[in-house]
């Protein structure tokens, strides 16, 4: 096997000699894209592991013994699958790291912003200190009072369902791909469209892949149809939201807050989108309202174990030509 990844992850190889054994190539570089790689690594390269690059069949046609590509993550749509799929290079994820923390982050998001944290964090932590008694908004209200809607009954949708449902909301979901029964499973609500969730929902947490369907699935129509003073939450991905809408919705009030750890480019470059710029001006008809966290909410020293191993035996089982957790051409 002649593994490469190309950023170092790990002060070590420890883990990945366990997993590829002591005849396998392990070649570790600190490149920022695949193009700064040397072509002598990508002539020698069999398995190619992708955390944060992005990997187009521009690049990936310059790998003349590629044989498969893990994406050491749930979301892959930074491979080009049809490329993948026209050149029998097999593309595999890791689907079973990150659920727990990625559903806590979210459950999180929501209980920050519903019961006004950090409303009352910024408010507090000032030198003028606002008055030392609650603040009306319709951005605090019970729980129990609330419907929870998420798109994309997933791993990781299922696992925020379950805390949601918990906690007192009353959880719909919408995922045209889920069998029936899957509300029954586990004794929540299905909305039969997406207008059908949007239009009920007082908390909407997206756990939807990117794809071309869902990129933008997320606008100024889709959040007029929320309830006055919703909340959204996105931890999945970033291109889902239209930032632009998402701003507007929160000036105009019609949203009370949102929380997101994702945005459409990452990390965020000029010319930043608007609402970002406002956010990090810490302007006055924003405060308490949005929460933004770097892509982090996968991140715990048990989830980078997790990662660290799970994607080595992956690549093994796919090197070994008995491939686990295969994403085929068409799969969303």
């Amino acid at each position: 096997m002649n593994i490469l990844y190309p950023t170092r992850m790990y002060p070590d190889e420890t883990v990945e000699r366990e997993v590829f054994g002591p005849d396998a190539s392990i070649v570790v570089r600190n490149a920022e894209t695949l193009a700064d790689l040397d072509q002598a690594d990508r002539d020698a390269c069999e398995g190619l592991m992708i955390f944060r690059q992005f990997a187009p069949g521009t690049e990936l046609a310059k790998f003349p013994r590629l044989r498969a590509v893990v994406r050491m993550g749930v979301g892959y749509d930074r491979v080009d699958r049809a490329w993948c799929a026209a050149h029998n290079v097999v593309v595999c994820n890791v689907p079973d790291y990150g659920t727990m923390e990625v559903a806590d982050h979210a459950i999180a998001l929501t209980l920050a912003l519903r019961r006004g944290i950090v409303l009352y964090h910024e408010t507090q932590a000032t030198h003028a200190p606002a008055p030392w008694t609650e603040i009306v908004t319709p951005l605090i209200r019970r729980l129990s009072h609330q419907v929870f809607g998420i798109v994309g009954l997933g791993r990781i949708g299922t696992a925020v369902a379950l805390r949601a449902k918990a906690l007192g909301f009353d959880v719909v979901f919408f995922d045209p791909l889920k069998s029936n029964g899957s509300d029954l499973a586990i004794g929540i609500r299905r909305a039969a469209t997406l207008d059908d969730l949007l239009r009920q929902a007082d908390v909407l947490s997206l756990h939807a892949p990117q794809t071309p369907e869902t990129i933008d699935l997320i606008g100024a129509r889709e959040l007029a149809l929320l309830p006055e003073g919703a909340v959204l939450i996105n931890t999945a991905r970033g291109r889902i939201v239209d930032l632009d809408a998402l701003e507007g919705a929160l000036r105009s009030n019609h949203l009370a807050g949102a929380g997101l750890d994702v945005i459409p480019v990452e990390p965020p470059v000029d010319p930043i989108p608007s609402l970002l710029r406002q956010y990090r001006d810490r302007a006055d008809w924003l405060r308490g309202r949005l929460i933004i966290t770097p892509h982090a909410a996968y991140h715990t020293a048990a989830a980078w174990a997790d990662i660290r191993r799970k994607s080595a035996e992956t690549m093994a089982a796919a090197l070994s030509n008995r491939p686990q957790n295969v994403i085929e051409p068409g799969s969303y």
